[in-house]
């Protein structure tokens, strides 16, 4: 937990306890408890949030694969519009 051993925590407990004193640090403890579960409530919620977009995008994309024409469509690019050749162009041109 952040590197932080037994000793560490010892001693960051005791410099809170002369700091703040015996009837202020159990307030803190409940708060500072209190924060933190509504913190970790808010981002399960937002990760679940994101969970739900990400399947939604999964199954739209899916769907989108399954529709062939929509697929065709896409793919294939224009055909070229055949044009006549200039030999053609002046046979018609000239009266027969």
């Amino acid at each position: 937990m952040f590197g932080i051993g037994m000793p560490e925590l010892i001693l960051i407990l005791a410099l809170a306890l002369i700091v703040l004193g015996p009837k202020r640090l159990p307030e803190i403890a409940r708060a500072l408890g209190k924060g933190l579960a509504e913190f970790r409530r808010t981002t399960d919620e937002l990760k679940e949030e994101l969970r739900q977009v990400e399947h939604e995008i999964e199954e739209s994309s899916s769907q989108v694969d399954n529709e062939p024409a929509i697929a065709k469509k896409t793919e294939s690019p224009p055909s070229p519009t055949p044009t006549a050749s200039p030999a053609a162009q002046e046979s018609e041109k000239k009266p027969s």
